[in-house]
């Protein structure tokens, strides 16, 4: 696959992934391209151990982590983006709350759930994260917990 492929197919779920941890729209962007950068130059020594997707989120995590640990600009409750206005005004302000109540996670439980949100499978965010997939599960299962509570307590105000 060449590289402009790669970054075609890829770029937005990073992009995504990358929001999810920092909750700024201009971060997110330029951690997406940070990563893609890091992509282009180690690509050569990719050694398809694991799936190119899996290899580019745990760059991207990476890339995230070290940037969070750098800086403490991070704004836990404020939502990432505006949801564009559609015909469900209702479904946007859910969506906006549902945002809003993931910036308010912990960095890990933030990545977990953005690459749940993917789709992608639990054995690749495993390896992603570098957390057992039996651990995983339970983690998941708690952090949509922890989401459901924070969603209907906002909800409520």
């Amino acid at each position: 696959m060449e590289f402009e492929e790669l970054y075609t197919a890829y770029s937005p779920k990073v992009f995504r992934l990358c929001l999810g941890y920092v909750n700024d729209r201009d971060w997110a962007k330029d951690l997406t391209q940070e990563t893609f950068i890091q992509v282009w130059q180690h690509l050569p020594k990719f050694r398809n151990e694991s799936s190119l997707g899996t290899w580019i989120f745990r760059i991207a995590s990476n890339i995230c982590l070290r940037q969070i640990d750098r800086s403490s600009r991070m704004p836990k409750a404020e939502v990432p983006f505006q949801v564009e206005d559609k015909n469900d005004d209702h479904k946007d302000e859910q969506m906006e709350l549902l945002y809003k109540c993931i910036g308010m996670l912990e960095e890990t439980d933030r990545l977990i759930i953005s690459l749940v949100l993917e789709d992608l499978p639990q054995k690749e965010i495993a390896g992603i994260t570098g957390i057992s997939e039996g651990n995983l599960r339970v983690k998941i299962h708690r952090i949509k917990q922890t989401l459901t509570q924070k969603f209907n307590e906002h909800a409520k105000l």
